[in-house]
């Protein structure tokens, strides 16, 4: 069991961070660009701000993302900061698969996932690629009711999928247009 635990704190971020009181963002204009290794600190920031029970990736798991070919890392930027959202995705074997997604609290509700999801199916088409993945907790009902808006489907139910022994749900999307 020790050696379990241990890989799973290879992969997972063991910090912690204190609950902070959130206050929306001022209006701004927003831009997407490539995600590189000179953000990994900005996005491990906001990854752990995003992410807080417990399912947010480490440096070694972002630092290997970062430096994989086959993956495709977005951020969103305001003039003031270098990183308010980002989204990383795995095209491997003819399928893009979302590994993580996330949004800073105080820029949510501005559709800036959506605006990075459609930003990545496309370089995903560009690639020849026609079926996209993720996977959502079974309780995040709000991520599953953004993910249906955009057709991702519902094909699986996945037991136990995250640390905490929480369910997830497989959602799927064709990329393909006629």
């Amino acid at each position: 069991m020790a050696v379990l635990q241990l890989i799973r704190n290879f992969f997972i971020s063991t910090e912690t961070v204190e609950p902070e009181v959130i206050v929306p963002a001022p209006p701004t204009v927003y831009e997407i660009h490539p995600l590189t290794e000179k953000h990994l600190k900005e996005v491990m920031r906001v990854n752990l701000r995003c992410f807080k029970k417990g399912e947010n990736y480490n440096k070694h798991t972002f630092t290997f993302l970062l430096n994989d070919p086959a993956t495709l890392s977005y951020r969103v930027a305001t003039p003031t900061e270098p990183i308010v959202g980002f989204v990383f995705v795995m095209a491997n074997n003819g399928t893009g698969h979302v590994t993580t997604i996330g949004v800073a609290p105080e820029h949510r509700r501005r559709r800036l996932a959506v605006k990075l999801l459609l930003h990545v199916e496309e370089a995903l088409r560009q690639r020849g690629i026609a079926t996209v993945s993720l996977e959502v907790r079974v309780s995040n009902i709000g991520a599953q009711s953004l993910y249906r808006s955009l057709n991702y489907t519902i094909v699986q139910r996945l037991d136990g999928y995250y640390n905490n022994g929480e369910d997830g749900f497989l959602m799927v999307k064709s990329l393909y247009r006629p």
